[in-house]
């Protein structure tokens, strides 16, 4: 993968208020605004393009969406305005030059229904998966594009309902990253027969599929943390399954920190810098980290 520069504009200069978002040489064009800003969004051109829109909000005090397509987005959000109460965001996609048409948002949608389902991280308020609309194999190899930049957009966005940190086998027996070459990582709970191995790739702290974790979150008074919430989404969506009185990881999961995979495995808030250790030594994540620290010049 190469770099890719993404441009936000922030346009009445708030970061919790309207913005677009553009990537160079990438014909997309994505507004995001709140649904107390949705009289100013609607009446921007783009509005009223042809594309695809993702609402977001919540119920019961659960994330939840809603995945829709328009030849004329401004019209079917005025419909959702008026029939849906729940959502607090809204999300539009379309080309900066209006050359998106029918069948490609028909297309566009599917697959991000399908890419939401799949991950199940955020339930959907859409009845059923609609089906992908009859496109050519350029057609569909040119949403397939276009697709491609808007899930790399969207998580900059922080909507990560569309990004999946699972890994595939193969990501998980290629070559070591510069970050660890060859170095891996455990953790090990003896009392309660966890097991668990990591390594570093890529920016991430990637625990491996096979390793054990507690089956219930056990911190006392964290029950709202945000850990504890990865780690019942992790049970919920199969990433973690029972297996006796532990549960295991079924594929290589990434975390952003060596301190959230600790924590899911161990059931409770842990520090990872001092949980993990090198693999067969007793060196902690931090010492390990510190030696490589003061090798940088």
């Amino acid at each position: 993968m190469t770099g890719r520069s993404l441009e936000l504009y922030f346009i009445d200069g708030k970061p919790d208020g309207m913005l677009t978002a553009e990537v160079f040489n990438w014909t997309g064009h994505v507004l995001m605004t709140p649904r107390t800003q949705i009289a100013e969004a609607l009446a921007r051109k783009e509005a009223r393009y042809t594309g695809v829109y993702v609402l977001l909000g919540d119920k019961e005090g659960e994330p939840y969406a809603y995945i829709g397509e328009a030849e004329d987005i401004s019209d079917r959000i005025r419909s959702h305005d008026a029939r849906r109460e729940w959502w607090t965001t809204a999300v539009l996609i379309t080309s900066a030059a209006n050359n998106l048409n029918k069948a490609h948002v028909k297309y566009l949608e599917a697959r991000l229904v399908e890419i939401a389902r799949s991950i199940g991280k955020v339930p959907l308020e859409n009845g059923n998966t609609p089906a992908r609309s009859s496109l050519s194999e350029a057609g569909q190899a040119n949403m397939e594009s276009f697709l491609d930049y808007l899930l790399m957009v969207l998580p900059a966005l922080r909507i990560d309902m569309f990004l999946s940190s699972r890994r595939t086998l193969r990501a998980a027996v290629a070559a070591p990253s510069a970050e660890s070459p060859g170095v891996s990582f455990e953790l090990n709970l003896r009392k309660h027969g966890i097991t668990a191995r990591a390594v570093l790739r890529d920016g991430e702290f990637v625990v491996q599929a096979g390793s054990t974790a507690r089956r219930e979150w056990s911190g006392i008074g964290t029950e709202a943390s945000g850990y504890a919430q990865l780690h019942g989404e992790l049970c919920r969506t199969g990433v973690l399954v029972p297996q006796g009185d532990v549960s295991v990881f079924t594929s290589d999961y990434a975390f952003g920190s060596a301190s959230g995979a600790a924590a899911v495995v161990c059931g409770r808030p842990s520090n990872g810098t001092l949980e993990w250790r090198v693999q067969g030594q007793a060196t902690t994540y931090k010492e390990w980290e510190a030696t490589r620290l003061s090798d940088v010049t």
